[in-house]
């Protein structure tokens, strides 16, 4: 009896052993899973930004931070592999329609800065409109900035205490659309760019960009009130030829970075 049962335990293990080895085989031929896919995380917020009447000490109304804020510039310089870089030191976000294109006596920009809008969750209430002095470049080398750079871009050089916000020597852009990026947490933008350079009139083209929203903090220095700060960075590319650029000493490409930060104080 004794002898059976073993005989019997035996057969069993056979059994066992011989369907989990046909199992294993049976699995060869079977594709792996899938691996885990890990796109970007995409998460916005509600904040909502306006300016209203930009009053001092207004906690709802946002103003820019110019004095920590830029426009920079930069292309290839032909024939070497480095950059030659500026930024504007005169620019501002208002819609500057031609009845504003004028010469303004004033030691800053004479516009508020007032054309924009962010809805962090609503894209398509985003809106805004900026501009540059084009003979404000300021590239580091005084030489460079009063001489090459104004005859170059068609413009004319600085008048001290004149902000010159004239058609020859401004350059605008105005969004047409703002959506959400669908590969980040940033927003695709289409804006008018709009430059008379040494064309014989402005030329406007559609260009698209990328924004990128800095979210809402709350800072404090010292022993001062503590008050909320955001940031838009905008970053989009144009061909300086189709305004009539004819330099050698740049590439046809020049790419734009504008850096706003806003506050509530």
């Amino acid at each position: 009896m004794k002898l059976l049962s073993t005989k019997t335990l035996l057969i069993l293990l056979v059994l066992i052993s011989g369907y989990g080895y046909i199992a294993s085989c049976t699995r060869d031929n079977e594709l792996p899973p899938p691996p885990a896919t890990t796109g970007p995380i995409i998460n916005h917020g509600t904040n909502v930004h306006l300016p209203g009447s930009m009053t001092v000490g207004n906690s709802n109304e946002w103003k820019v931070d110019k004095a920590h804020s830029s426009v920079l510039w930069s292309t290839n310089y032909v024939g070497a592999a480095g950059l030659l870089t500026g930024r504007f030191n005169q620019f501002g976000v208002h819609d500057v329609t031609d009845a504003k294109m004028l010469n303004y006596v004033s030691a800053g920009q004479p516009l508020l800065d007032s054309s924009w809008a962010f809805y962090e969750n609503e894209p398509a209430k985003t809106y805004f409109n900026g501009y540059v002095q084009i003979n404000q470049s300021n590239t580091g080398e005084p030489g460079r900035d009063a001489g090459c750079n104004v005859s170059g871009m068609g413009t004319t050089a600085i008048v001290p205490g004149t902000q010159n916000l004239t058609v020859t020597n401004i350059a605008r852009i105005k969004t047409t659309e703002v959506k959400f990026d669908p590969a980040s947490n940033d927003y695709i933008v289409t804006v008018k760019f709009t430059w008379q350079g040494k064309l014989a009139a402005p030329l406007t083209q559609t260009i698209v960009g990328k924004l990128k929203y800095i979210p809402k903090a709350t800072v404090q220095f010292g022993t001062a009130a503590g008050y909320d700060v955001f940031g838009l960075q905008f970053k989009f590319q144009f061909n300086c030829r189709d305004f009539g650029i004819t330099s050698t000493s740049i590439s046809d490409k020049i790419e734009i970075e504008v850096n706003v930060n806003l506050n509530n104080k």
